[in-house]
């Protein structure tokens, strides 16, 4: 084994069979935020040997001050966070097998990377996301970590098919409301806290100690000094349509969904592409220029500053519009645009 693995090979409860382990193992970070961007460069420097990593953004000012991978000449440059993170990751390890998704996670994605993973690792941002990584992560018996920070605290927890309630079973109703970043705040600690937490999961998991893994949910805030275990045993729901003896996976099947969203903490809409009308890179910057809209072209989108907004359409289509707060206004704009 790699010198470089030395010291971690030096302890016990991985030594040189778990780090062997680590080196066959597949883990799907889904989120390259500020979570998933310190996930991925523990694992990476712990030995994992194949990384899946999926995020539909780029890299912003706003992300430097916690999400550790990125730099300013990433910020200046709208590097795609994904593009970013390979660049940062394969110069910490060259032999990492990595695997980069720029788009956004549907049932489609997430069964497709379930299917070849050991662990999924969750680095989003909102709970629709986090129902899909459990419908296939029960689908397909694969565990997942939850992580979640916001503010000076964070939640970590396990999710083992057939050991633990899922996370269905914990959430039969999403919160109206749901604090975020750009709501109370967030420092960087809670993030490397939460972050390293569930590093500590997968590690336990990939090398082969599962008696090790946590079985409460796990909540911490660091500014008040204060944490809490929560046992979860008995909040299984017989009944839940991912893990109860129906399960239809409800997530993974359902259709008519919207294609437009606000996304959590980015004070922006995101319109998925429609099959029917594909607006393409050329387009985008057709429209622009005929607008006068300030194009910014690169290999991964095209950027326009229009209607006091600016828009950014990737190369399969997706489209994010910024400064706006709803649906109905991110509808209209679109179509002031694009017809």
């Amino acid at each position: 084994m790699d010198e470089r693995y030395s010291r971690q090979v030096l302890f016990k409860p991985l030594g040189q069979t778990g780090q062997e382990k680590l080196a066959l193992s597949t883990v799907t970070i889904i989120g390259c935020g500020a979570l998933g961007s310190a996930i991925a460069e523990t694992l990476t420097r712990a030995g994992v040997g194949t990384i899946h990593l999926v995020d539909r953004d780029y890299v912003e000012l706003s992300n430097l001050q916690r999400q550790q991978l990125f730099t300013e000449t990433d910020a200046q440059q709208m590097l795609p966070k994904v593009a970013a993170a390979e660049q940062r990751l394969k110069a910490i390890r060259s032999d990492l097998r990595l695997f980069t998704y720029l788009e956004h996670l549907d049932a489609a994605g997430v069964e497709k990377l379930a299917a070849i993973s050991d662990l999924i690792v969750d680095a989003t941002d909102n709970f629709e996301t986090r129902l899909l990584i459990n419908d296939a992560s029960v689908k397909y018996g694969v565990p997942w970590i939850y992580g979640a920070c916001v503010g000076s605290s964070g939640v970590v927890f396990p999710f083992i098919p057939g050991e633990s309630s899922c996370f269905r079973c914990l959430l039969p109703v999403l919160p109206a409301i749901n604090e975020t970043c750009d709501t109370v705040g967030i420092i960087s600690p809670a993030v490397q806290v939460t972050a390293a937490l569930q590093c500590t999961e997968a590690l336990k998991w990939l090398s082969g100690n599962h008696e090790a893994m946590r079985k409460k949910i796990h909540h911490f805030n660091l500014w008040d000094n204060s944490q809490l275990d929560i046992g979860v045993s008995r909040i299984k729901d017989p009944h839940c349509k991912t893990c109860g003896p129906d399960a239809v996976f409800p997530s993974l099947n359902e259709t008519g969904v919207s294609s437009y969203a606000v996304l959590c903490g980015r004070d922006a809409v995101q319109i998925l592409p429609d099959p029917n009308r594909p607006i393409t890179l050329d387009d985008a910057e057709k429209v622009g220029n005929q607008l006068e809209a300030g194009v910014k072209r690169t290999p991964y989108f095209v950027e326009l500053k229009v209607f006091h907004h600016r828009m950014v359409l990737f190369g399969n289509g997706r489209l994010l519009i910024h400064g706006v707060h709803n649906v109905a206004e991110g509808r209209k704009l679109y179509h002031q645009v694009f017809g």
